[in-house]
């Protein structure tokens, strides 16, 4: 089975080429260009150097939220896609469980926190001993206060990771009552090996999805969904 993998969820475009049980190439670019400037080309890059033709693939895993918004629409046109053109299935694959298996048979929960803006963060609490991540706090979109009360809860060490460690880390250093740390720069942004890990995985357990029927998840109102939402509230109140 060859099984490509796509993660555009938070700052790196990351794709992944796994064949078999092996992982065969992965390409990531942590940059300032948008993500469809620089995927397509990546796989295509990719695809080439390990000699396979895109034809050759099975199912397209994809990271499929929660994550920024304009990142997880490429993510998801580009999977769904290839997906329709080449007549094969999509993964979706939850962006918080893909970073959360970056650490994969780590001795402590793993929380993965990603940056939602307005003080929120996109955040779930992970055991990852097991062959994939089991959620002891489903992935969701909540005050930092929210998150670092279900962690203290569980009183168990813990290891964070993502996007939002440079946002939130005075206020996790100074409220945390368990014991903590953060992760490696090499595991705390996203991957799409740990897509296409993860992918192998659910496409074994009956997960994958015609493309027509793959959409992301956001948790969240995009900020265009949220004003329009509070000036049709403000229209309502002046009638």
């Amino acid at each position: 089975m060859n099984l490509l993998a796509i993660d555009s969820s938070g700052l790196p475009a990351s794709a992944a080429l796994l064949s078999g049980d092996i992982l065969a190439g992965e390409y990531t670019i942590h940059n300032k260009k948008t993500h469809s400037q620089t995927l397509l080309p990546m796989v295509d890059a990719m695809l080439q150097m390990a000699g396979v033709d895109i034809g050759e693939i099975d199912a397209v895993a994809v990271s499929s939220g929660p994550g920024s918004f304009t990142g997880l629409r490429i993510g998801a046109s580009m999977a769904k896609g290839l997906a329709q053109a080449l007549r094969i299935p999509v993964i979706p694959v939850p962006s918080l469980e893909g970073l959360a298996y970056n650490l994969a048979g780590a001795d402590a929960l793993v929380c993965p926190l990603m940056d939602a803006r307005r003080n929120q963060a996109y955040y779930g609490i992970y055991d990852v001993s097991g062959q994939a991540p089991d959620a002891l706090a489903p992935q969701a979109a909540a005050p930092l206060e929210e998150v670092i009360e279900r962690v203290n809860a569980l009183d168990r060490p813990v290891i964070f990771i993502g996007d939002g460690i440079p946002v939130f880390q005075e206020q996790l250093n100074r409220d945390l009552t368990v014991k903590f740390r953060y992760g490696a720069d090499s595991v705390r942004y996203q991957r799409a090996s740990s897509v296409a890990a993860l992918g192998k995985i659910y496409w074994e357990q009956g997960r994958a999805v015609p493309a027509a029927e793959f959409a992301p998840v956001y948790l969240r109102l995009s900020q265009a969904e949220r004003e329009r939402k509070e000036a049709l509230a403000k229209i309502t109140c002046g009638n």
